[in-house]
C-alpha cells in the first residue's frame, strides 16, 4: 500500500517524538514521518537498530527523567500508552504539560462517552488516558483506532503448525489497517492545526468482520484452508498463560472478549484524513501472506 501524499499545510521542519516506536503500528508512522521529511525521534525501551534520519532515545514512558529528555525541541508527540494501568501516566502527562507540544493520541473506538465506566480495563484505560490529556490542558488530537489488521500477527505461531486458530470468541468489529491508522495519524501529525480537534476521528476498516471471517480471509491469501476454533474463556486463558503472556494481560483480553459489545460501526474517517477510502483485510492478508509461512 502506497504512503499518501505530502499533508496540504505540512510543517517540513516539524520534530515529532513517536512512542511505541518499535511496535507494529509505530514503525509504519516512523517510516511514514521519515519519507515525509521530518525530524523524527522514537522512544523506545531497548536500542534498536540505527536509523538514518531518525534518532532513537531509550527510555520508558513511566521514567519522568527520559520523558523529559526525549521532549526537548519536540513540537509534536504520537502517543500509544502500553500499560494497563493509567496511574504511572500522572508523571508522563505532567511531562507533556510542561513541554507542551501537540499531542496525537492512539485510543479505541470501544469507548463509551456515556458510560461511567468502560467495558473492560484496555477500554477503560484508553478513556482514563484521554481524560488526563485533556484536564492536563493538552487539547490533544485523538485517534480511536479499531482493531488492528496486524493484531492477526498473533496468530503466526498457530499456523506454523497447522489450520487452526484456536482462541476467545471476540465481538465483531472493523478491522482496520495498520498502515492506514499510520498514514491517518502522520496527515495529522504534519499539517498545522489552529485549533484542536474537539471530537476523535474514529477510525475503522470498510468491513465489519469476526475471527473466523478474518481466518478464512487469511486462509484464502495462503491458499490454506484455515478455520477458527472458539476455546471457552477457561481455556483461552490457559492456552495464552501457557504461551507466556503477562497474567494481567490475560485477564484483560478475556474480560475484552466476554464484555465488549458488538458494533456494526463503520466511519469514513479514514478517507476524510488520508485522501482514500481504508484498505480491506483481505488486502492486507495478501500484502502479509509471506509472514505466516508455510
Amino acid at each position: 500500500m502506497p504512503d499518501t501524499t505530502r499533508p496540504a499545510g505540512a510543517r517540513h521542519s516539524s520534530s515529532i517524538l513517536v512512542t511505541g516506536a518499535a511496535g507494529n503500528l509505530g514503525r509504519e508512522v516512523v517510516n511514514r514521518l521519515h519519507a515525509h521529511g521530518a525530524r523524527v525521534r522514537s522512544l523506545v525501551r531497548h536500542q534498536t537498530a540505527a536509523r538514518t534520519g531518525v534518532e532513537s532515545v531509550v527510555g520508558d514512558l513511566t521514567d519522568p527523567t527520559a520523558v523529559r529528555a526525549a521532549l526537548v525541541g519536540i513540537d509534536a508527540v504520537f502517543l500509544i500508552w502500553p500499560l494497563l494501568d493509567s496511574a504511572p501516566a500522572h508523571d508522563l502527562v505532567a511531562e507533556l504539560a510542561a513541554a507542551a507540544p501537540r499531542v496525537v493520541y492512539l485510543s479505541s473506538t470501544a469507548i463509551d462517552d456515556d458510560a461511567a465506566r468502560q467495558s473492560d480495563p484496555i477500554v477503560q484505560v484508553h478513556a482514563e488516558m484521554e481524560a488526563l490529556l485533556h484536564d492536563a490542558g493538552l487539547r490533544p488530537t485523538v485517534l480511536r483506532s479499531d482493531t488492528l489488521a496486524s493484531n492477526a500477527r498473533g496468530w503466526t505461531q498457530q499456523l506454523r503448525v497447522g489450520d487452526v486458530v484456536s482462541g476467545p470468541d471476540v465481538a465483531r468489529t472493523a478491522v482496520v489497517d495498520e498502515r492506514d491508522v499510520a498514514d491517518a495519524a502522520v496527515a495529522v501529525l504534519l499539517t498545522h492545526h489552529d485549533r484542536p480537534d474537539h471530537e476523535p476521528h474514529v477510525l475503522t476498516g470498510p468491513e465489519v468482520l469476526g475471527r473466523d471471517e478474518q481466518v478464512a480471509l487469511l486462509g484464502a491469501a495462503l491458499r490454506r484452508r484455515l478455520r477458527f476454533q472458539v476455546l471457552p474463556a477457561d481455556q483461552a486463558r490457559s492456552r495464552m498463560l501457557a504461551d507466556g503472556r503477562p497474567e494481567h494481560l490475560v485477564e484483560a483480553l478475556i474480560a475484552a472478549s466476554v464484555r465488549r459489545p458488538r458494533t456494526d460501526r463503520i466511519t469514513d474517517h479514514v478517507e476524510r484524513l488520508t485522501g482514500r477510502p481504508a484498505g480491506t483485510f483481505a488486502q492486507w492478508a495478501v500484502d502479509h501472506a509471506a509472514e505466516f509461512g508455510r
